[in-house]
C-alpha cells in the first residue's frame, strides 16, 4: 500500500486524515477510540479561557438536510465551544498525547480578541505537549455574539493582528481556520500569512437555517419555541469549501501556504480532490458523526489503493489540479463537444428530454419506441443531460475533432476566429 505518512507543517501523522475540532473531539475517551480507529489525528474541540461560562442548550443542537433515501446531505448545529473545565480538558490531552505520540494532537482555540487573553491561554496549554494550535476564527453563532469567532474571521485586520499575538507567545505551529462567510476567501487568508500563520484550515460552519416547523412557525432546531441560525457542515457544503480552497492555493499573495481542507470530507475520493486542489491534509466531522470512527479505513484503504494505481506519491497529489483551475474568460471556446446517448444501457425514463425539452435547448428527439436521439445542431454541450440520468456513463460529452463541422454554429472546430481579439479574452478589454 501506498505510503500515506503526512507531515504538514511539521507536525507528523500516520496520515493525512484528521478529525475536525467538533463534538468527537470533546474528550479523551472519544479521541482515544478516534486514534484505535486509525484518524492520524485531531483538533480538539475548541477551548476557550476561564471568563464567562460556557452554556450549551439542552434542547436540540442540530438540523439537518437529507436526501431523499434519507441520508444525510447536510448538519446544521448550534452548539458553542466546550463547556467542560479548562483544567479539564487540558488533563486530558496531556495524557492521550503522552500515549499517542505518533499522532497529531492539534488545539483550538478562542478567546477574547486581545492580546493578554491569548498569552494567558497559551501559557495554560504550553506543557500538554500539544503539536499545534487551531485558532477558530470561523464560528458564526453564540461565540460571534461574544466578540469571537466568525466576528473575528470576517477582519482580516483582526486576523492578522491575532495572528501576530499567537506566534509571539507560542512556540506552536499556528493554523489559522477561516469562515466562508465572506465575500472574499482570500482577504482573510492574506491576513493570516501576513501575521505569521503557519498554515490556514477551511472552511468552517456557514451560517444557516435548514429548516422551519411549518406547525410551531419556528427555526430548527427548536428551543422552547424558539430557533437561530446554525454553522452548516456535511456533504453539500464540499463544492463551497472545493473552491475556496482552489481560490488560496492559486492567489500569488498566498500561493504556497499549507492549506488543511475541511467540508463534506465523507470518502478517499473527496480527500484526493481536496488534495490536488492544495490542501496538504485533510479535516472530518459529519461523516465520523454519520457513520462512526471507523469510516476512517475506507478512506485509508481506498486513498492507498488510488495512489498505487496511480504510481504517485501522497505529497505529489497535492496541488496537482491547482493549475488546471481558471478563470471563465481563460476557457477555449474552440473545444467543442455533443451529448451521446448510449442505446443499449438507455432505459427510456426520459429525464433527459424532459430536461432539455422544457429547460435546455431543444436538442433531444423522442423517437417512436421511446428512443432518444440527440440532435448535434442543437446540442450546445451543457451537460444537463448527463447530469440527470440516473444511469450512469449512459450519456456522455464526446468532443467533436478539430476540423469538424460544428451543426449548431456552422464553424469548423478549432477554428474560431481570432481567439485572441475574441471580446472574452480580458487582454482585449483592458485594451478596449
Amino acid at each position: 500500500m501506498a505510503d500515506l505518512t503526512s507531515n504538514f507543517i511539521g507536525i507528523k501523522s500516520p496520515n493525512p486524515f484528521w478529525l475536525a475540532s467538533a463534538p468527537p473531539t470533546d474528550k479523551a475517551y472519544n479521541v482515544e477510540r478516534a486514534y484505535e480507529a486509525g484518524w492520524g489525528g485531531v483538533v480538539w474541540k475548541t477551548l476557550g479561557s476561564e471568563g464567562p461560562p460556557v452554556v450549551n442548550v439542552n434542547g436540540p443542537r442540530y438540523g439537518a438536510i437529507w436526501g431523499a433515501d434519507r441520508r444525510l446531505l447536510g448538519l446544521n448545529n448550534i452548539e458553542l465551544i466546550t463547556d467542560r473545565p479548562l483544567q479539564v480538558n487540558l488533563d486530558e490531552i496531556k495524557m492521550v498525547k503522552r500515549k499517542w505520540r505518533d499522532r497529531a494532537m492539534v488545539l483550538s482555540l478562542m478567546v477574547p480578541c486581545d492580546e493578554e487573553s491569548w498569552k494567558d491561554i497559551l501559557a495554560r496549554i504550553e506543557d500538554t505537549e500539544a503539536d499545534g494550535v487551531e485558532l477558530n476564527f470561523g464560528c458564526p453563532h453564540g461565540m460571534a455574539e461574544r466578540g469571537m469567532g466568525s466576528a473575528v474571521g470576517q477582519v482580516p485586520e483582526y486576523i492578522e493582528m491575532v495572528t501576530r499575538w499567537v506566534k509571539k507567545h507560542s512556540r506552536m505551529p499556528c493554523i489559522v481556520k477561516l469562515t466562508p462567510n465572506i465575500n472574499d476567501i482570500r482577504k482573510p487568508a492574506e491576513a493570516a500569512h501576513q501575521g505569521g500563520a503557519d498554515a490556514v484550515s477551511l472552511i468552517n460552519t456557514i451560517n444557516s437555517i435548514t429548516s422551519v416547523n411549518l406547525d410551531s412557525f419556528s427555526p430548527e432546531p427548536m428551543i422552547d419555541g424558539k430557533g437561530t441560525h446554525g454553522g452548516y457542515c456535511g456533504p453539500a457544503v464540499k463544492p463551497i469549501a472545493l473552491n475556496m480552497v482552489a481560490e488560496i492555493a492559486r492567489n500569488a499573495a498566498t500561493r504556497g501556504l499549507p492549506i488543511s481542507g475541511i467540508g463534506g470530507v465523507t470518502t478517499w475520493r473527496d480527500a484526493a480532490e481536496f488534495m490536488a486542489l492544495g490542501a496538504g491534509n485533510v479535516q472530518v466531522c459529519t461523516a465520523a458523526m454519520t457513520y462512526g470512527f471507523k469510516i476512517v479505513a475506507e478512506m485509508i484503504s481506498g486513498l492507498s489503493e488510488y495512489l498505487d494505481d496511480k504510481q504517485m506519491a501522497l505529497s505529489d497529489l497535492v496541488g496537482r489540479a491547482t493549475p488546471n483551475v481558471t478563470d471563465w474568460q481563460f476557457l477555449n471556446l474552440n473545444y467543442v463537444t455533443k451529448a451521446k446517448i448510449d442505446q443499449d444501457a438507455c432505459i427510456k425514463c426520459g429525464r433527459c428530454y424532459a430536461a432539455c425539452e422544457d429547460t435546455s435547448h431543444q436538442a433531444i428527439a423522442m423517437k417512436p419506441g421511446r428512443v432518444f436521439e440527440v440532435m448535434d445542431d442543437e446540442c450546445v454541450a451543457c451537460n444537463l443531460c448527463v447530469n440527470v440520468c440516473p444511469v450512469e456513463a449512459c450519456i456522455t460529452m464526446v468532443e467533436v475533432p478539430k476540423g469538424g463541422l460544428d451543426q449548431r454554429t456552422g464553424r469548423t472546430v478549432g477554428d474560431y476566429a481570432n481567439w485572441t481579439t475574441h471580446p472574452n479574452n480580458p487582454s482585449v478589454a483592458a485594451a478596449e
